[in-house]
């Protein structure tokens, strides 16, 4: 699905008069980035990301979604009792073979699902909700992070933080694919690879996007983390560690639960096929979706983020209320596209030549930066003719 679907929207107040030498320069202007466009793939749209607009016409039509907002105290002991399972399962494989079955599986099986909760609970406490005081917050993701093995909480939230702010903002949105990472993955292998190793790719792209300024709490994630760490090794041995680490490799690959990362923002051939390329540049198409659902039964283990436009309209309702949110502005939802399986997903991604890394919908500008510095922020979508 090499397409590129070009959109924008100009209310007429905000139309300018403009000379015939700059009506020239806007064309030349238009016609680079056009050929940028068609030559890296994407979805390109010039809208403003759906969620806040959505967002607002849900609270005009149902202001009482509001009293849904603010934190789940349930999410402090059931972070707490994964995070004794996984130091139990660490115990119990101590003397256990790395490379034996009952080893790989329970890394698998049981680590693995562990440690995707345990992402996703991080993911929770970076909105602030599990407590109300957001140092609590911080200070408690660094107490789940403990078994995924390698310090991420700290990150984590402005990078995640940013994502919410800047929805598809080339340069600012981490989870968008690189060009060449769309373009050297470009194939079943390519794409089979990511799915194996895309923890790794979650993990090192933002760095390579941009940096963050090294803050107090990083440096105090680091410091518990490799505390933590070096505990186990000296009580536990070094296969605990290895289990840890080996969960959290098998959360982010070939796992069921992993199928959320692919689901929640790739566009499909499905959800786009009545999204045709046009010969005539006066037909406008509205680019297709930008986040995507799921319903199904694996919600269970990683704190209802399959309801994922839900949470994109209302990032301060917190898991346990997504479905309440799904109910109350159900007229808003029911219509959306959704996935089925995040099994199925991932088995589509890498066997469709449909879909593939291309198949995201990203944007210049707009939104902004949150955890950097100031002069870094993205201005507001500008709109040319």
């Amino acid at each position: 699905m090499h397409s590129t679907v070009t959109t924008a929207t100009i209310p007429p107040s905000h139309v300018e008069e403009r000379r015939p030498d700059q009506d020239h320069e806007s064309k030349q202007e238009q016609a680079s980035a056009t050929s940028q466009e068609d030559l890296d793939g994407f979805f390109w749209t010039y809208t403003e990301e759906p969620h806040k607009t959505r967002r607002q016409q849900i609270i005009k039509a149902h202001p009482e979604v509001l009293k849904l907002c603010g934190p789940e105290p349930l999410t402090v002991p059931l972070v707490l009792a994964v995070v004794g399972l996984q130091i139990a399962c660490a115990y119990a494989l101590k003397d256990t073979a790395f490379f034996s079955w009952t080893f790989v599986l329970t890394a698998y099986v049981i680590g693995a699902t562990a440690n995707q909760n345990l992402f996703l609970a991080i993911h929770e406490i970076s909105h602030n909700l599990a407590f109300r005081s957001p140092l609590a917050n911080r200070l408690f993701a660094v107490i789940a992070n403990l078994p995924i093995g390698i310090p991420y909480s700290a990150s984590f939230r402005p990078y995640h933080l940013t994502h919410h702010k800047s929805l598809g903002v080339d340069g600012l949105d981490t989870d968008l694919p690189t060009a060449f990472e769309a373009w050297f993955l470009d194939s079943v292998a390519g794409k089979a690879f990511f799915c194996t190793f895309q923890i790794l790719f979650y993990a090192v792209r933002p760095m390579m996007v941009y940096k963050l300024p090294l803050t107090w709490i990083h440096a105090f994630n680091i410091a518990v983390q490799v505390a933590f760490d070096a505990l186990i090794v000296q009580y536990l041995g070094s296969k605990a560690l290895c289990y840890f680490i080996l969960s959290s490799f098998f959360a982010g690959s070939l796992h069921p639960c992993a199928g959320h990362f692919i689901a929640e923002h790739y566009v499909f051939s499905q959800h786009s096929q009545s999204l045709q390329a046009s010969n005539t540049a006066s037909d406008k198409l509205d680019a297709p979706p930008e986040t995507y659902s799921y319903y199904g039964v694996l919600n269970i283990f990683t704190y209802n983020v399959g309801l994922h436009n839900e949470h994109h309209d209302f990032p301060a309702i917190p898991w346990t209320r997504l479905w309440k949110l799904n109910e109350i502005a159900n007229e808003f939802y029911r219509d959306l596209p959704c996935h089925h399986s995040w099994v199925g997903v991932m088995w589509q991604f890498m066997n469709d030549k449909e879909v593939g890394l291309w198949c995201r919908v990203k944007r210049k500008e707009g939104g902004r930066l949150v955890g950097g510095n100031a002069s870094a922020r993205a201005q507001p979508v500008e709109i040319t003719r």
